[in-house]
């Protein structure tokens, strides 16, 4: 028998690296959950209150975040003004919204008066909304649940589109708009006729195409269509939509300090903990083999943790810190002006495996001047490539070019596209007409005739 001796290499993952795997990945509440859970099951961890009176220079920062928040948070201003000029003759609705009521909120009182069974089925009704306001629901479900016939579900479902706001309830946007329209006076006769059978060529500003078929003239469609606008095609987004609402904690905040950008990350928002003294000390003068191997076990997995959560800590920093400089046009510009990002792009400068970068991004989110942004929102593929890789641009910045061409065309003679592609090539984008007819449909642009003013 020949005895053979082999030299190998082999990692061995060991339990502590897999906990500390999972904790790079975990989002703030993530963690704050795990944190929690931790406590309540290992004796040894002891939970932390937030500190009230923080040292000064924290305390200096999170002032300084306070102010800056308040006074250059452009996207959430812009999350609360949505849809803010449909409005403009609806302060009141406006007023609703701000104060943070919701559409079922507003709604249920207008049928307390309703005497039950029925008052059941009206509320039945208005809680299965959605947050523009419709009913998606089959009649036939509603029917079946509460025991009635589709007529009599139909019956109240009218009861609930008559009440305010006007439109609400409806199972489509054509019916929306029509509820709208019968509590209107002195509507044009081709409005009612334009929302039943003309949406579509609306849209697509087929104005010619509907007063060919109507046999009326061009300024009359425009006034139906003006009339059309006045509408409001989501009475939901009047308020306050509590479900859909999702509070979203950032894990670093991007700071513009002069020429540079300050990243402060967020290490106060978890609980922080500590590893009980008088644990410590029984474990080290206990007697008995079995406490002794279970306190060893606990604190074990005690500092485990605490060793896990520095890691992620000092991972994310330098993952920020990479993402924030080569995206610094993005920072200093906004949306826009994002470059071409792969993981490899952080991995090789941080000294990090892509794995372990995908999993520092995983459920992340960095407030900056310019709203509230997942990490792996700065991941982008080069939509076209520059002859050195400085000129790669993305789709977004693509787009962006695209739209300024269309917003700057004759709209008496709206380009085809075409022509959109030989005037992004003046601008140093080269694409096909192909991808240029995607772009401009993932923009929901119209196509050449329905841009086109007559």
């Amino acid at each position: 028998m020949e005895l053979k001796m082999d030299l190998a290499q082999k990692q061995i993952i060991t339990q502590q690296m897999i906990q500390s795997m999972e904790i790079l990945q975990m989002s703030t509440q993530e963690l704050d959950t795990y944190l929690e859970k931790l406590s309540q099951e290992n004796p040894v961890v002891e939970l932390l209150e937030r500190p009230h009176d923080p040292e000064p220079r924290i305390q200096e920062k999170l002032h300084r975040q306070l102010e800056w928040l308040t006074s250059t948070d452009r996207q959430n201003k812009a999350y609360y003004q949505q849809d803010g000029s449909e409005l403009d003759n609806e302060s009141n609705l406006q007023d609703i919204r701000n104060s943070g009521v919701s559409l079922s909120e507003f709604l249920l009182p207008q049928v307390m008066s309703e005497k039950q069974p029925y008052r059941k089925i009206l509320e039945y009704i208005i809680l299965s909304l959605d947050s523009n306001g419709y009913y998606q629901d089959e009649l036939s479900a509603l029917a079946a649940h509460f025991h009635i016939s589709e007529e009599a579900a139909g019956q109240f479902l009218a009861k609930v589109q008559s009440l305010d706001p006007p439109g609400v309830g409806a199972r489509d946007l054509r019916e929306c708009l029509l509820l709208q329209l019968d509590r209107k006076e002195d509507v044009l006769p081709c409005t009612r006729v334009m929302i039943e059978d003309h949406l579509e060529d609306i849209a697509r500003q087929h104005l010619k195409k509907i007063a060919d078929k109507l046999h009326i003239s061009m300024e009359e469609v425009k006034a139906g269509c003006k009339e059309i606008r006045s509408l409001n095609p989501r009475p939901g987004n009047s308020f306050n939509d509590r479900e859909a609402l999702r509070y979203i904690t950032p894990d670093a905040i991007v700071v513009q300090m002069g020429d540079h950008f300050e990243i402060i990350l967020d290490e106060y928002q978890h609980p922080r903990f500590t590893i009980s003294n008088y644990y410590q000390k029984l474990a080290r003068e206990a007697t008995d083999d079995e406490t002794k191997k279970y306190l060893a076990q606990k604190l074990k997995e005690a500092k485990n943790a605490e060793n896990g959560i520095t890691l992620r800590t000092s991972t994310l920093a330098k993952v920020m810190q990479i993402l924030v400089d080569r995206q610094y046009d993005f920072f200093l510009k906004g949306p826009g002006h994002k470059r071409p990002m792969k993981l490899t792009d952080i991995a090789d400068p941080a000294g990090l495996h892509e794995s372990t970068v995908s999993r520092a991004l995983r459920s992340k989110y960095l407030q900056c001047s310019w709203g509230i942004y997942p990490l792996n929102y700065f991941l982008t593929h080069t939509a076209v490539s520059g002859e050195d890789g400085e000129d790669d641009q993305t789709a977004e910045q693509i787009k962006q070019k695209l739209a300024q061409v269309v917003s700057q065309e004759n709209k008496k003679k709206p380009l085809s596209d075409e022509g959109i592609r030989k005037e992004l090539e003046k601008l140093d984008v080269h694409i096909s007409r192909r991808t240029v007819n995607k772009y401009r449909q993932e923009l929901g642009l119209p196509d050449k005739q329905g841009r086109k003013e007559w």
